[in-house]
C-alpha cells in the first residue's frame, strides 16, 4: 500500500544542483520521519538527512550547508535539494519512510523505501 516514487536524478557539473522529489502514497509524510539515503555498489547505505513529524531537520555532516530537505504536506512530496554539488556526492539516492520520530540517520528508523534514484556529477 505504501509506495515512493522518486525522480529529479541526473547528470550535473561540480558545483551545479540537483532537486530530487518523492512522492509518496498509502502513506502521510507529515505525521512520520522522512528521509533520504544515498548508496555505492557495494558500500553500506547511509542516511543524508531526515525531516521529522515535528519538522526538526539532520543532516549529515558531509552535505551540511549544501543539501536541505524540505517537504509539500500539501503534495505529500519529500524533497532534497541539493546545491553546490561534489564529485563525491555522486551516488544512488534513496527515499525512505520511517515512524514519527528519528533519532539519527541510521536505517533502522526506516520501514519503506523507493527505488532510488542516480546522482552524477562531473568534474
Amino acid at each position: 500500500q505504501v509506495q515512493l516514487v522518486e525522480s529529479g536524478g541526473g547528470s550535473v557539473q561540480a558545483g551545479g544542483s540537483l532537486r530530487l522529489s518523492c512522492a509518496a502514497s498509502g502513506y502521510t509524510v507529515s505525521i512520520h520521519c522522512m528521509g533520504w539515503f544515498r548508496q555505492a555498489p557495494g558500500k553500506e547505505r547511509e542516511g543524508v538527512a531526515s525531516i521529522d513529524s515535528n519538522s526538526n531537520t539532520r543532516y549529515a555532516d558531509s552535505v551540511k550547508g549544501r543539501f536541505t530537505i524540505p517537504q509539500d504536506n500539501a503534495k505529500n512530496t519529500l524533497y532534497l535539494q541539493m546545491n553546490s554539488l561534489k564529485t563525491d556526492h555522486a551516488d544512488m539516492y534513496y527515499c525512505a519512510a520511517g515512524r514519527a520520530y528519528c533519532h539519527s540517520l541510521r536505517r533502522k528508523w526506516y520501514d519503506y523505501w523507493g527505488q532510488g534514484t542516480p546522482v552524477t556529477v562531473s568534474p
